[in-house]
């Protein structure tokens, strides 16, 4: 049943909407690079890097720069399969034990051999260091024992599933354990060394990230551009226009509003994809805040219309889901992806059985500048919320200070966030959920969600893994404590100069990208 926010107030909101961001000005851009011809490829993924410290953070558009400057043991190809890396093959031994051989004759950029030293030294401290923000997706790992320069075990303290999706992404880089112990930490964050395709050159924060081709790289090197530079460029408007312009190459998160203006032009073209990233809201359930109730946490369910906000804003470039974890993840409960809540009169009355029958307030948190439409998609849930008595003051700001107001729990009812899922298991999509994860974000528990979590988190049965995960959906699909919204695809700008295909993991991977 369809509420009263129509179809015909949607889209006269969204007109509003894109009329304002076509204003948009960028205070902090640069224009000071210029693309060297045939030789330089520029690409703006909109936030700056938040770190060359490749264990302590969690955010995408940074790893799409890291991934050309480390190497992962394992490496997920375009579609999602692990392929060999560094390591060119490894056994099972135990439950809890692998053993890895790495390639012979690779080389870190300063010149020093890459050996099984230096993985140890990379996935303990990872693992062992509770301070690092991927701890949590390490900490399984009890041990790293060298048995030759190429050859090593990684032994967890309990089976674990997901080990080898742990070691084939974000924050399994192969570090140089010499050059970090000789120089200290500061130092390699100022001038990092890694063994990938790519070489650093400089960071200016807040404007660009430059590197070189590699080209004593052992694997796919980079070929025909001497330099890749990544500029930060939130604003969207800012992007697009220096794509058209001709000083950027790659742009990422075009929205629907410039599509056609860069399918039309010379020099550009749109690249679609679909990701494995899902809009969401996470919401208050400790005690003092409204949406401890789950009946508001449904009734904010049922006042958001997804497939709106989609074709809306998105021109159709997504699909509502009632779960973060997508078709092609292992535990995916495919009966709730493709469908959603609407009905704004069932919201209002969720409303009044929880003592609301006059409307609330609340206050959501949200970045700007780091995911398609993102400030669209937060005013036009906040138009949503309102007509159903929910009025939302929204909380918009810059990328950096966002993760920094999520991590420090300095939010308020709720936060709107789109997050990917790296592993392509439900393992990792669905700890949010666990009480532990939760204690530091929005407060949720629940023992049976624990209990299935627990168990699953150790089990090598993949069919009794997938059972046990999509319980965990069915039941958080009930209590809401995160209201999935909806899979997002990528839009890509693209110079007609380049042959670019996005990836399921949303990395940036340069030897893959054709420079013609």
């Amino acid at each position: 049943m369809r509420g009263k926010f129509s179809t015909l107030s949607i889209y006269a909101l969204v007109s509003i909407l894109l009329l304002a961001g076509c204003t948009t000005t960028s205070k902090g851009a640069t224009t000071e690079v210029t693309k060297e011809e045939d030789k330089t490829l520029i690409i703006s993924l909109g936030p700056d890097l938040m770190t060359w410290d490749i264990h302590n953070h969690t955010t995408t558009t940074t790893e799409a720069i890291h991934v050309n400057v480390f190497d992962y043991l394992l490496m997920r190809d375009k579609v999602g399969e692990i392929q060999p890396h560094l390591a060119k093959e490894w056994n099972k031994i135990d439950d809890t034990t692998v053993e890895f051989k790495l390639n012979e004759g690779i080389k870190f950029h300063n010149g020093e051999d890459l050996t099984a030293e230096d993985v140890k030294f990379t996935l303990e401290r990872v693992a062992k260091d509770d301070t690092l923000r991927s701890h949590g997706d390490y900490d399984t790992i009890k041990e790293v024992k060298v048995l030759d320069d190429l050859k090593f075990q990684i032994i967890t303290t309990e089976p674990d599933p997901m080990l080898l999706s742990r070691i084939s992404r974000q924050a399994s880089g192969i570090l140089p354990k010499d050059y970090i112990e000789e120089n200290g930490w500061d130092h390699f964050e100022n001038s990092p060394v890694g063994s990938g395709p790519l070489k650093f050159v400089e960071w200016k924060r807040d404007n660009q990230v430059v590197l070189e081709a590699n080209p004593d790289y052992f694997g796919k090197k980079v070929t025909n551009v001497d330099q890749v530079i990544f500029r930060a460029i939130p604003e969207d408007s800012t992007r697009v226009a220096e794509l058209l312009s001709g000083n950027i190459d790659i742009v990422a998160n075009v929205p629907p509003s410039d599509w056609e203006r860069v399918k039309s032009s010379d020099n550009s073209q749109i690249v679609n994809g679909p990701s494995n990233r899902n809009y969401m809201i996470f919401l208050r359930t400790q005690e003092g805040w409204p949406t401890s109730d789950v009946k508001v946490r449904e009734a904010m369910d049922y006042a958001i219309d997804d497939q709106a906000i989609v074709d809306s804003l998105l021109n159709g470039g997504g699909t509502p889901s009632l779960s973060r974890v997508n078709p092609g993840d292992i535990g995916a409960q495919e009966e709730l992806y493709g469908k959603y809540n609407y009905d704004v009169t069932k919201a209002k009355q969720l409303l009044a059985e929880a003592g609301y029958e006059d409307g609330l307030t609340i206050e959501l948190s949200g970045p700007t500048g780091r995911y398609i439409q993102d400030r669209e998609v937060m005013q036009l849930i906040a138009g949503m919320l309102e007509e159903a008595g929910i009025k939302t003051e929204m909380n918009l700001m810059k990328w950096e200070p966002f993760v920094e107001l999520r991590e420090q729990q300095k939010f308020k009812d709720g936060y709107l966030i789109a997050l990917g899922s790296s592993f392509f298991d439900a393992g990792q999509s669905l700890n949010y959920y666990g009480t532990d994860r939760a204690s530091s974000i929005n407060g949720y528990s629940n023992p049976e969600v624990d209990q299935l979590l627990s168990d699953a988190e150790t089990l090598m049965d993949e069919s009794a893994r997938i059972e046990m995960y999509q319980r965990v959906q069915d039941i958080a699909n009930d209590e809401k404590p995160i209201l999935p919204l909806f899979q997002i695809d990528q839009y890509f700008g693209v110079s007609k100069s380049i042959e670019y295909e996005t990836r399921m993991d949303e990395l940036i991977y340069i030897p893959d990208i054709i420079n013609k």
